[in-house]
């Protein structure tokens, strides 16, 4: 344990600091966009926009090696990343019993563009990097622009906690009361969508969803208002990040890997307790 903490201090090691301010800025993000997408219940909205950034990377890298070198791959997964949460988002809106199928075919076709693409590209493009993520090679441009979406989402969510708390809770009651439901509703999937490129470099593609809904599903177990939950779970989220850093430093294991494994076994905890408590 205290190698970590010697290797934190040392000036040659300056990507373990980048990587703990990764954690603790992802934090406010897995804790705020978390709460709203586990209490409106929009896990599976988050998870296909998730899977369907591999489409929008693999493009890009195919685009960088052929005809625009260069050619950024959050450009790409920024794009995939918007697109596929704007469809989602009409098609709830607009057609709620074709939800499910839109849903699966934005999930499965954003994944098989991705490795299509990837597939044709010049050399060797390897997808678990993106997939399962690398904390470790996080940049001081990374921490930037999760800095920057961080103090955007927290100053939106106390802005508008009313209205979403509204929303989230009885879309109903809420329109009643003249609440832009809708376009909250879009504004939402558009910044977890945004948050979702920035943090797949946190965890990955596949498991920034797992950290979407863990430390929000532990906070729920004891929080009383969505902003209890929201507060709580960036506090859960900041926890878990930091014990998978230091245990995947300690033991030689991937980071993001350690941290969901963390996470899921707490929330496991949580939730046999309050099954045992009722």
């Amino acid at each position: 344990m205290q190698s970590f903490f010697d290797a934190l201090t040392n000036i040659n090691f300056p990507f373990l600091r980048n990587a703990l301010l990764a954690g603790l800025l992802s934090s406010a993000l897995f804790g705020i966009l978390g709460s709203v997408v586990t209490v409106r219940r929009i896990g599976s909205l988050a998870g296909a926009v998730s899977h369907a950034v591999l489409g929008g990377i693999g493009m890009a890298l195919f685009l960088s090696a052929t005809i625009m070198p260069g050619f950024p791959p959050i450009i790409g997964a920024l794009i995939f990343a918007v697109l596929s949460a704007i469809i989602i988002g009409l098609v709830s809106l607009k057609a709620k019993q074709r939800e499910d199928t839109v849903i699966n075919a934005i999930w499965v076709i954003g994944m098989s563009l991705g490795l299509l693409f990837m597939a044709k590209t010049p050399g060797y493009a390897d997808p678990s990097t993106w997939l399962f993520g690398n904390i470790l090679l996080i940049s001081n441009i990374d921490l930037i622009l999760l800095a920057i979406l961080g103090i955007v989402v927290a100053a939106l969510a106390w802005r508008f906690y009313a209205q979403i708390e509204a929303s989230s809770f009885d879309e109903e009651f809420a329109r009643t009361r003249g609440v832009p439901v809708g376009k909250i509703f879009l504004l939402l999937l558009g910044l977890t969508a945004v948050a979702i490129v920035l943090l797949q470099t946190f965890v990955g593609i596949v498991m920034v969803i797992a950290m979407l809904t863990l430390p929000a599903g532990c906070a729920s177990v004891f929080s009383r208002s969505l902003g209890g939950m929201m507060l709580s779970s960036c506090l859960f989220a900041a926890f878990f990040s930091v014990s998978g850093l230091v245990s995947g430093w300690f033991f030689d294991l991937p980071v993001g890997a350690m941290t969901v494994i963390i996470a899921g076994l707490v929330f496991l905890g949580f939730s046999v307790f309050k099954a045992v408590r009722r």
